[in-house]
């Protein structure tokens, strides 16, 4: 282990060399891949799941309420609070498009105002699912209600103020990683007069790097 010479406090890309890549396993929304990459000179190999990202949406409204939506998540077995959110799986569609299309179609919702919160990646261990997290604000209802079926099909809607939700994620009663990252973050960009919110069609330079090969 070496000591970490001071400098600027953020992730830094590393792209090894990858002498092969497979997909192991192909799965109906997500595949396992398997890849061997060379690392201090000698050959590593890692299976991981491998993902298309996703997008994630805190809708807050003037009363600083936010939309929990509360659905079935089976590798859990459990009913759990949610922020709306969903894959990037359409090809070429752009991230504020995609983060627009899943709240009409998971909260019967539009807005006017949009801001990047922030992204992080999900489990960097073991997948390499990136997720950005969009604030939207001037939200009103949609001129139709979206079918919904699936896990969706029973979806529970619920506006709760941030300090409450807040005050739920650290008594542990809260733990979808949307949820507890959105609700932190959006208490604290609050706290620091939204400064911190980034342009609604902010790069993602992460993502990008991931997916060289994305139309």
């Amino acid at each position: 282990m070496t000591e970490s010479i001071p400098s600027p406090l953020r992730d830094e890309p590393d792209d090894q060399r990858i002498t092969s890549s497979e997909v192991v396993f192909d799965g109906k929304i997500w595949d396992v891949r398997r890849e061997t990459f060379v690392y201090n000179g000698a050959d590593t190999v890692r299976e991981f799941v491998d993902h298309t990202g996703a997008v994630a949406i805190v809708a807050l409204d003037e009363n600083d309420r936010l939309l929990l939506i509360k659905q079935y998540r089976h590798p859990i077995r459990a009913r759990e609070w949610e922020i709306p959110a969903g894959l990037l799986d359409i090809s070429g569609e752009d991230f504020l498009a995609a983060a627009k299309r899943e709240l009409a179609e998971e909260a019967d919702l539009e807005a006017d105002r949009w801001n990047v919160l922030t992204d992080y990646a999900t489990t960097p261990g073991g997948n390499n699912e990136l997720i950005r997290i969009y604030l939207a604000r001037d939200v009103r209802p949609t001129a139709d209600a979206f079918e919904r079926e699936d896990e969706e099909a029973d979806i529970e809607v619920r506006w709760v103020d941030l300090d409450e939700v807040v005050d739920a994620v650290l008594r542990r009663e809260l733990q979808n990683p949307n949820l507890v990252i959105a609700s932190l973050a959006l208490a604290a960009s609050r706290s620091r007069g939204w400064a911190s919110l980034g342009a609604a069609d902010a790069p993602w330079p992460e993502w990008s790097r991931l997916h060289p090969n994305a139309s």
